[in-house]
Order: C-alpha cells, then sequence, then structure tokens
C-alpha cells in the first residue's frame, strides 16, 4: 500500500510539472519596448516576422512604437527570447589594444556614441559590420576602432550624470526643445533623442542685471546643450519710452550674450497685443529694438546668434497698430524696415498643425485655405520674404488632447482629432523637411515637459506624455538618424 501511494505521489508530481511547463511554453512572450528599439529590431531579436508582431497588437504604423509598450510575441513560447549580450551601464568592457568596446544602454544611437567617442557612426557601422545604421539594440556590443592606447578614450557619461559643455561649431541643422522646468528632469531624454539644444524663456524687469540669470546658462550647458534664451519684457515698460526701452533691454541682452548665452530670441510674437503694447504694434517699430539688440549682443559675444523674435502665426488679425498684425504682414513690414541687417536668422513659430507635415491642405476647419495650418506654406512665405537668412523654429509643435480627463479647451478645438502618435510622427516628419531642406538651422520643439492644461493647454504639446512615456522621441531618434 506504501509503494503504491508513494508511486501515485510521483507520478502526481510528474503529471504536475508537466502540466506546468506545458502552460508556460504555451503562453506567448510579452516584450516591454525599451529606449532605442524599434519594431525591426525586436523582430530579429524573437526571430518573428514584423508584420506579425505589428499584427497581434494592432499597431497600424510599424514606426510608431513607444517606450514601456507592451508588445505580445507570436508564435514564441517559454518566455526565453534569443540569447542576447548582457547590457552593462555605462558601455564600456575590457579593450583590445587599439579599440574601445562599447556596450548600447538605452537612448543610444550611432551618431551619439560616435559622437562621445569622437568618431564618425559610418566608422562604427563598418567595424561592426552594421548595414543599417539606425538598427543597434540595448545590450549590442560595440568596436569602436581608431581610439588611442586600447580603449584610453574618454569613456562616455554614465546614466543620469551630465555630460561636458558642448564646444562644438554651430553648423548646420540642429535639434532642441523648449524646458520648462528649470531642473532639466528629461535631460537624459532628450539627449538620447539626439537634442544638443535648450531653450529657456526668461522675463526681464526692468533694472534687473543679466547676472541674475547665469544660472539659466550655466543649467544647460552643465548638461551639455547649448541654450537658446527667449527674452520678453512688460509691454507697460515698453509702452513709456520705447527708445529708452529698446537701449535698456539691449543692455541687458548683452549681459547675456557676456555670460555665454549661445542664442537669443529678442521678445516673444511681437505682432500681437498681448505681448507688445497696443497701439505700438508694428514690424518697423520692433526692428528698431532689434537694431539695438543686435549691435550690443555682438559687441558682447560674436559667437551669439541673434534670432528675431517670432510672430504669432495668425490670419484674424485687423492689420492695425492697436489690433496686432498677421505674421505675414508683419514680418514684411520688418524686411522692409532692414531687419534683415540685424539678425542671424528668422524667428518662427508653427503651432496649429492638424495634418501630416508635408501637407499643404486639408486642415479640418473652415480656415483649411490659411497658410499658418500648414508646415511647407509657412517655411515658403518665410523664405520669400528673408531669402538671405536661415530660418529658427524657436516653437514647433503639435497639440494632442490625448490622455488628459478633460477636453481641450474651446480656442484649441482644432486639434481635437489629433492623437499621440500623429504628434509623434508629424514631429519627426517636420523635422526631416527641415534638416532637408537646408532652410532650417534651429528646430526646437514645442516642448518637452510642460504640465499646464486648461485655458492655455501646454501640457497638450509636451512630448512626455502624462503616462510617462515619449512617442515622439523614439521617432524624431529615428528619423533624424
Amino acid at each position: 500500500m506504501r509503494r503504491m501511494i508513494l508511486l501515485l505521489t510521483v507520478l502526481a508530481l510528474v503529471l504536475g510539472s508537466s502540466i506546468a511547463v506545458a502552460a508556460q511554453e504555451s503562453s506567448p512572450v510579452v516584450h516591454v519596448v525599451q529606449a532605442g528599439e524599434n519594431l525591426y529590431r525586436i523582430s530579429l531579436r524573437y526571430g518573428v516576422s514584423l508584420a506579425d508582431i505589428a499584427a497581434a497588437n494592432s499597431i497600424s504604423n510599424p514606426n510608431l512604437i513607444f517606450v514601456g509598450q507592451s508588445l505580445t510575441i507570436p508564435g514564441t513560447t517559454g518566455g526565453t527570447p534569443a540569447p542576447q549580450p548582457t547590457p552593462v551601464p555605462g558601455g564600456e568592457t575590457p579593450p583590445a589594444t587599439g579599440t574601445t568596446t562599447y556596450t548600447v544602454v538605452p537612448g543610444d544611437t550611432l551618431g551619439s556614441i560616435a559622437r562621445r567617442f569622437g568618431t564618425t557612426f559610418q566608422a562604427i557601422a563598418a567595424a561592426n559590420g552594421i548595414a543599417n545604421p539606425n538598427l543597434i539594440y540595448v545590450g549590442q556590443v560595440l568596436n569602436i576602432s581608431g581610439t588611442s592606447g586600447g580603449g584610453t578614450t574618454t569613456p562616455p557619461p554614465a546614466t543620469g550624470s551630465n555630460p561636458p559643455p558642448n564646444t562644438a561649431p554651430i553648423t548646420g541643422f540642429q535639434l532642441g526643445a523648449h524646458v520648462t522646468q528649470g531642473n532639466y528632469p528629461f535631460s537624459d531624454l532628450m539627449r538620447g533623442t539626439g537634442m544638443t539644444w535648450a531653450k529657456r524663456q526668461i522675463v526681464w524687469d526692468r533694472g534687473t542685471p543679466a547676472s541674475n540669470f547665469q544660472g539659466e546658462i550655466d543649467a544647460a550647458h552643465s548638461r551639455g546643450f547649448r541654450v537658446l534664451l527667449s527674452v520678453v519684457g512688460h509691454g507697460g515698460d515698453l509702452a513709456s519710452n520705447p527708445t529708452q526701452y529698446y537701449q535698456e533691454f539691449a543692455s541687458f541682452l548683452g549681459g547675456l550674450a557676456a555670460a555665454g548665452a549661445d542664442a537669443i530670441e529678442v521678445w516673444n510674437e511681437p505682432n500681437i497685443p498681448r505681448e507688445w503694447p497696443s497701439g505700438q504694434v508694428g514690424g518697423a517699430n520692433y526692428t528698431q529694438m532689434l537694431s539695438a539688440a543686435y549691435q550690443v549682443i555682438k559687441a558682447n559675444n560674436s559667437s551669439t546668434i541673434v534670432i528675431s523674435g517670432a510672430p504669432a502665426p495668425s490670419g484674424g488679425l485687423p492689420n492695425n497698430a492697436s489690433g496686432g498684425y498677421n505674421d505675414d504682414a508683419f514680418i514684411s513690414s520688418m524686411a522692409a524696415a532692414g531687419a534683415a541687417n540685424f539678425m542671424d536668422c528668422v524667428g518662427i513659430h508653427f503651432n496649429a498643425g492638424t495634418t501630416p507635415a508635408s501637407a499643404r491642405s486639408g486642415a479640418p476647419v473652415g480656415s483649411a485655405s490659411h497658410y499658418s495650418w500648414y508646415y511647407p506654406t509657412m517655411v515658403d512665405l518665410y523664405t520669400r520674404v528673408f531669402p538671405s537668412k536661415p530660418l529658427c523654429f524657436t516653437e514647433i509643435g503639435y497639440l494632442s488632447g490625448e490622455g488628459f480627463s478633460t477636453a481641450l479647451p474651446g480656442g484649441f478645438s482644432w486639434a481635437g482629432g489629433t492623437s499621440v502618435q500623429e504628434q509623434a510622427q508629424w514631429l519627426a516628419e517636420a523635422a526631416v523637411l527641415a534638416r532637408n531642406s537646408g532652410r532650417v538651422r534651429l528646430f526646437i520643439v514645442w516642448n518637452v515637459d510642460s504640465t499646464l492644461w486648461g485655458d492655455d493647454p501646454q501640457a497638450g504639446y509636451a512630448i512626455v506624455r502624462p503616462d510617462g512615456t515619449c512617442p515622439a522621441c523614439n521617432t524624431l531618434a529615428s528619423s533624424l538618424r
């Protein structure tokens, strides 16, 4: 009897174990997307086609996945993906003579790794047999050839640390974003996206010295970003004595340049009475301010980029000094007053897109024929008025109310149909168009991290969404490699 009981017990254990194993093997793998991954790389990792993963997860656009997204991997069992190298935070492993090895960590791109080691992404790709430089994965070990001393190259900063100040020449297309929180909580995320600029807006109180804002400049530089300061004052102070105010404001901006500001935007949306005193709005008046500012800034720091204050893109203003001017009329007046002589770059805002970045029609609004709804027609306008100057987008963003508990306010209802995936895709498309045009010098995404939601739904423009994900970080990083 005891022997029979023992046999039955053993049999039950064996059967139970087999059933448990079978149940485990029948469960598909669930993969959580990490920074820097794309659907193609994930499909290679598990030996499952991209199309099958997309179908299993109802993904209509395989280019749009986001960090933290859980993907069911069809046709896999047991929960064990293909073996991958073990990632090492900070990236480096003992090198061979004449080379350094680096282990890819979340947020890396081949371009960002190349910049850290003073080489090119083409050289790294060639040294590692990488056919598509857009496709690297977390944990991948890369040989960095051409480094001296068998791996004595200065290592990249560990996750969460700050890189050295960016001192590379300012040339070509540059990517950055407007940061609303002065402690830069998403600086690692920004760098992983490929951003090298941070924009901060400051308000000048008359009589305040530029030294009071040294911390703004140092905060950006200590995190490896160049800093664009968009500077406004108070309309009431300006209204009382414009000529004197222009000189005082210029002196303040000159102090910011001397303190190390990499770029200065002279005022913000000066074409509307909310920002400029009613009765004095006009392109010629603004050009007087710009002229004074340019000369003092350059006298203090010839390297500081001077950007004209980007007008609000608009089509419904009365075009007079009290009610404000639409941006086409305003910049035409600036050009006639000689503004091109007092800027390095033309400031431009684009924040009302409701269609893909390449579209020139089709906005779901009654005024769909107006140029300000479309990225290409905005670029056409500013290029036509200032053909000799590059464009600096000091604010470019797409509004989405997805993820918020309350609806967009009435004045922004035109964006009610824009999803977070569309925000991510359209921003990336606009950035690629900007880079490839040769016309755009600076592309500042509006914005990274605002939490303001209400009459002015700035948080709806933020690329870090309420759930903490950043789909636009993935699309921008992938598209601009």
